[in-house]
């Protein structure tokens, strides 16, 4: 803390962004520094999160305004930015080609798993079950796997643990089973694939809320943990592919969302410190 307030001192910043922590948000208050607030799914009715959002000067949320919660008030959404598909990559590679970049066959069905560094991972025994369950399928996991003593895998599913390019893989997939934070569930929807979205733990159960985002908004079809039998991976897999809304994923994603935030946020810092003066007097000081 006495690091940032001495930079506040010295940077004089004209607008500070907060990533999710309400704590800084606070901070940045006290010491009379505007800031954004990036909001986040979840049960965050609490003083602390409501305290940053009011006092913040905006809200900045990185996904579609159809994935609101219900619960969020109409003040919270008149001052919030939504730029949909922040942060991810606009071009996806079609098929064929995300194919050969991850090294798979051009043809065959790919089954991706994939979780996010939030936690520990999905848990190998009902990943081995649903390959099991679909032996024809190649079945494909990224990001952390919790072992299981008991787990017995079948030879259709490989482990590649963390990788540099996660969209390749996306993009090469028949169907995506995996967490929802905000940005794996952006990159599913930007690839506008098949999608089982499971929850996972997290604080505030932010990815709980965004997992009933989802299926509220006919996005992805949502379990809340992973099938337990042959049967309900067999029931959970057919239904993915049945009410898979690919047009629907793709509204859910803007097509220049980092340049509508930044417009916002020039604006916004315009607007506090040079009402009458061009935006791009401030442009150095945003940060």
């Amino acid at each position: 803390m006495a690091t940032i307030v001495e930079w506040f001192d010295t940077a004089e910043p004209a607008l500070m962004v907060c990533d999710v922590s309400a704590e800084i948000a606070q901070l940045a208050r006290i010491c009379s520094v505007p800031h954004v607030m990036v909001l986040q799914h979840g049960d965050r009715g609490d003083a602390g999160h409501q305290a940053a959002y009011d006092g913040a000067v905006g809200i900045l949320a990185p996904f579609h305004t159809d994935l609101s919660q219900t619960d969020w008030t109409p003040a919270l959404r008149a001052k919030t930015c939504f730029a949909a598909g922040l942060g991810v990559d606009q071009v996806v590679l079609d098929r064929g080609s995300a194919r050969e970049r991850i090294g798979v066959p051009k043809y065959g069905e790919v089954i991706l798993v994939m979780a996010g560094g939030g936690g520990s991972g999905f848990s190998q025994a009902p990943i081995g079950l649903g390959a099991r369950s679909r032996p024809g399928a190649r079945w494909i996991t990224i990001g952390p796997v919790q072992r299981d003593w008991h787990a017995t895998e079948p030879s259709n599913v490989e482990h590649r643990g963390w990788v540099a390019n996660p969209a390749d893989y996306i993009a090469a997939a028949d169907l995506v089973i995996s967490s929802t934070g905000n940005t794996t569930c952006q990159q599913v929807l930007r690839a506008a694939r098949p999608w089982l979205a499971i929850p996972e733990w997290r604080y505030f159960d932010e990815q709980h809320f965004k997992a009933g985002a989802l299926s509220v908004a006919g996005a992805a079809s949502v379990l809340s943990h992973l099938p337990s039998s042959a049967a309900a991976w067999a029931r959970a897999i057919s239904n993915t592919y049945a009410g898979h809304r690919q047009e629907r994923q793709l509204t859910l994603i803007e097509d220049a969302p980092a340049e509508k935030a930044a417009q916002w946020l020039e604006s916004l810092a315009a607007g506090l410190w040079l009402p009458a003066s061009p935006v791009s007097a401030v442009d150095e000081r945003i940060v």
